[in-house]
């Protein structure tokens, strides 16, 4: 049984004038800007996509914890409020912000910001001045993507991830061979996989030249990788089981070894191959340790 209502969904425009006329009808809103997916030309359009908005307002604190106020929005699924929140800690800088899901589909995460802060108008690439009732806005260039391309790595940079990626990798394997599934999954999945996702942009940077917005958790890979890479790093997303998370382990390293190549022979970076080496020796070795070998510890 579904316990919420569903609704016919609210067109674009439909909620686009709300939004805005929401902020003509209250003196309180001085200014509207929208960020994000729906203001960037080359995004793919989809009913998925998030109404980013920000209202500048005289006084932020009326709005604050306002619930009556926002139900001219729509019909709440659920509403986050990340200010008032412990986990992650709130950044307490001035503003606040309602994520609004609604029952019809629709979400808007909607910014309540001091007119002092509009210095900060145009620090997102993806910004489109709705609305300007005093025109005291700073005036915007078209929306880009130059705020998501990726920045080519230093040095240190490409030598801290090779470090860190094979520096973690045995923490998966001591994890599998104890029998501590969750522990090493976690490993797996967050410490490792974050510094393939990070070699993996860079690889895309090289071949693209640095031009081209991978996108966020490295949501257009597939656009971009090579068909040989993609399909190794699908592999990586293993099932439950320990044979198929030590097959996604050595997925892993592999094609982190294949990008990191390609990083390094761009940028003249010196790729750890001992380190390779000896790690990927251990990680084989452990793999075939039999469990009655920890009574040899």
């Amino acid at each position: 049984r579904f316990w919420g209502k569903m609704l016919k969904m609210r067109s674009e425009q439909e909620m686009l004038d709300l939004i805005l006329a929401t902020a003509r009808q209250d003196e309180r809103i001085r200014a509207v800007i929208m960020n994000g997916s729906r203001v960037n030309p080359d995004a793919p359009r989809d009913f998925f996509q998030d109404f980013d908005i920000v209202y500048y307002v005289n006084d932020p604190q009326p709005f604050r914890n306002n619930y009556q106020w926002i139900e001219r929005f729509g019909d709440l699924m659920i509403l986050q409020e990340p200010e008032d929140m412990v986990d992650p800690p709130p950044q307490n800088e001035g503003y606040f912000t309602y994520l609004m899901q609604f029952n019809d589909g629709n979400r808007i995460d909607l910014g309540i910001y001091p007119l002092e802060m509009r210095a900060t108008v145009g620090q997102d690439s993806l910004s489109l001045t709705l609305l300007d009732k005093d025109n005291v806005l700073p005036p915007l260039p078209p929306p880009d993507e130059s705020s998501y391309l990726p920045a080519r790595p230093t040095v240190k940079a490409f030598t801290d991830c090779c470090n860190e990626f094979w520096w973690v990798s045995p923490y998966v394997a001591k994890g599998l061979w104890r029998r501590e599934f969750p522990y090493a999954r976690f490993m797996l999945d967050q410490a490792v996989r974050d510094q393939l996702m990070k070699m993996l942009t860079w690889q895309i940077g090289v071949q693209t030249g640095f031009k081209i917005n991978p996108g966020k958790f490295g949501k257009h890979f597939q656009q971009h990788l090579p068909a040989g890479q993609w399909k190794l790093l699908l592999k990586t997303f293993a099932g439950g089981g320990y044979a198929r998370t030590w097959r996604a382990l050595f997925a892993m390293g592999g094609l982190f070894r294949q990008a990191a190549q390609v990083v390094s022979a761009h940028f003249n970076y010196p790729y750890p191959e001992e380190h390779d080496r000896r790690v990927t020796a251990h990680l084989k070795h452990v793999r075939r340790l039999p469990r009655h070998a920890k009574e040899m510890y």
